[in-house]
């Protein structure tokens, strides 16, 4: 297998688990809601803890793939999570629902993008920018098939049969998909090792303990999850904000469904200039966009084209950022346990991630959608704040 087949094995397979483990759940959540008369708060909120248990168990994924055994973890997390969504419909009550859920928080921390961009950064070194790039261009399509096949497939059998279809193609599709790219990946970085670093590599799996001194380490953790929370809090509520800034239905719809290609469009134009521009000016470019977003989505009160340069700024600028992260990541802090160190910081990342619906429910409860808006904006400013002082040159951080 070449190298290119492996990545979009890796590609394809994330497509599908992200399709069926994460993208299920928006998909089906008012068919759940409906056909169960289960309340919307505590469906969302099981969700909500399902991706805090996956950044909980992400400095663990992280430190199994710095041990090597990122293809058995990756894969077996994506059949665990498989077996789990076909428990999904056996629930008979929301209680046993969300405890479900909670495991396939466990099935997301090892198998979506942190643990395979980990993956692949350990094993392609410095070109792992361009592999992961490749893998969210594919994997960027994740909702554009979950959200049509879900709907088609619970309009002809209840929403138990599109259930059970993502668990049959995550379990017989995905997970072999990713044990291909994962495996040979894993197998090329050996063979490009010698015997006495490959077996000092899998006996480290602990980030060094002056990581946890390092206040590089915390400034870079908190700009990325920073902008977390701004996207979150955004995303989120976005159709009720556009809504409260006097957007039609249906342009507020096509403006949501648009962000996506515009993930895809500013991955495209990473692509494109990567040899041209450095990862801190291109990941610098993606803090200001997302910042520049927010304020134009508080101008479109007053002029709705202010929605348009919204959807490109906001899509382009989160699309980059997933990749720039484990990139600068590895920039500033180095390989040497690279895996440990990026689901250290994922903890923060994915729980400012996940509570900040929550917390913009609050800031529209104070202040309404003005406040929350403002709020997402500071959060982003001092996020780009963190993250240019944590990414300033300094010789000798970077163990590469």
């Amino acid at each position: 297998m070449t190298l290119t087949r492996a990545l979009l094995c890796l590609a394809l397979g994330e497509t599908i688990v992200w399709a069926g483990l994460y993208y299920l759940f928006p998909a089906l959540l008012l068919r759940w809601e409906e056909a169960e008369a289960w309340p919307k708060t505590l469906l969302t909120a099981a969700f909500a803890a399902a991706v805090m248990v996956s950044a909980v168990v992400s400095p663990l994924t992280g430190r199994l793939i710095d041990r090597g055994h990122g293809p058995l973890l990756m894969t077996g997390c994506a059949l665990f999570g498989a077996a789990i969504l076909a428990l999904l419909p056996f629930a008979g009550s929301v209680e046993i629902f969300a405890f479900l859920w909670l495991l396939i928080g466990l099935a997301m921390g090892g198998s979506l993008y942190e643990p395979c961009f980990a993956l692949v950064t350990r094993t392609r070194g410095i070109d792992a920018r361009r592999g992961i790039t490749l893998i969210t261009l594919v994997a960027g399509f994740a909702g554009t098939l979950s959200f049509p096949l879900n709907h088609f497939v619970a309009e002809a059998g209840g929403w138990h049969a599109a259930t059970w279809t993502f668990a049959i193609l995550v379990a017989a599709v995905g997970a072999p998909l990713l044990w291909l790219g994962t495996s040979h990946l894993e197998r090329e970085w050996r063979s490009r090792q010698p015997p006495v670093a490959a077996s000092r590599s899998a006996r480290s799996t602990e980030p060094p303990p002056a990581i946890w001194k390092n206040p590089v380490f915390w400034s870079l953790a908190a700009g990325f999850s920073l902008l977390g929370a701004n996207h979150g809090i955004v995303i989120n509520h976005l159709l009720p904000i556009l809504a409260d800034r006097g957007v039609g239905a249906g342009t507020a719809v096509f403006a949501a469904s648009m962000i996506g290609p515009m993930q895809v469009a500013g991955r495209l134009a990473l692509m494109a200039s990567e040899k041209h521009v450095s990862g801190r000016a291109v990941a610098t470019g993606c803090f200001a966009a997302i910042l520049l977003a927010t304020v134009a989505l508080l101008l479109a009160e007053i002029q709705p084209a202010f929605v348009a340069l919204f959807v490109v700024l906001q899509g382009s600028g989160h699309g980059i950022i997933s990749i720039m992260k484990p990139v600068m990541i590895r920039e500033v802090l180095g390989e040497k346990n690279f895996g440990a160190i990026s689901g250290s910081i994922a903890v923060p990342y994915l729980a400012a991630f996940a509570l900040s619906p929550f917390a913009g429910s609050l800031l529209w409860e104070l202040g309404g959608y003005d406040l929350a808006l403002a709020v997402g904006g500071v959060s982003s400013l001092v996020g780009l704040v963190c993250f240019r002082i944590a990414s300033r040159p300094r010789p000798g951080i970077a163990d590469t």
